[in-house]
């Protein structure tokens, strides 16, 4: 089968294998490469946006990679079923301006049969906090090293 494993249906194992490529992949900042874990027609609902296809989701996320600097994000499996997984997730950016934000959210995926993502329902809140009160910090754009604290690890 082509497409992204881990497949559904889920079980805990692979739930959080999916929810963890994810997070590696949006850590890259990639746009291209984010978009292709999501089918040719994905919708998203990303807060107030409304998103529709692959290449509405490389626009989408180059603009938001040019407005949140130093992007570092953390998910975590909440719940999982069938073809659907549940995460909350928190990151941490930056604008040019220099003032940081930590952002909380949870998503709601569906997957289709060959493991890309179909439909993402994302609902965030940015929470303004100095630079002095990062928590994801490591050193390099990408995934987040395997030792680091999870979300739960840092009380989120």
């Amino acid at each position: 089968m082509t497409g992204k494993p881990p497949y559904p249906p889920f079980n805990a194992d692979t739930a959080v294998q999916k929810v963890r490529a994810g997070e590696d992949a949006w850590n890259t900042r990639n746009p291209e490469a984010v978009s292709l874990a999501y089918t040719e027609d994905s919708r998203w609902r990303n807060r107030s946006v409304f998103i529709n296809g692959r290449r509405e989701i490389v626009d989408f996320l180059a603009h938001k990679w040019e407005y949140e600097l130093e992007y570092r994000l953390i998910k975590e499996l909440w719940s999982f079923g069938g073809h659907r997984i549940a995460v909350r997730f928190a990151y941490e950016y930056h604008t040019v301006n220099g003032d940081w934000f930590r952002a909380y959210g949870n998503e709601n995926w569906e997957f289709s049969d060959d493991g890309l993502m179909s439909v993402r329902h994302a609902s965030i809140n940015d929470v303004p906090i100095t630079a002095s009160e990062r928590k994801f910090s490591w050193d390099r754009s990408g995934p987040r090293p395997s030792d680091y604290p999870s979300l739960s690890d840092f009380g989120f």
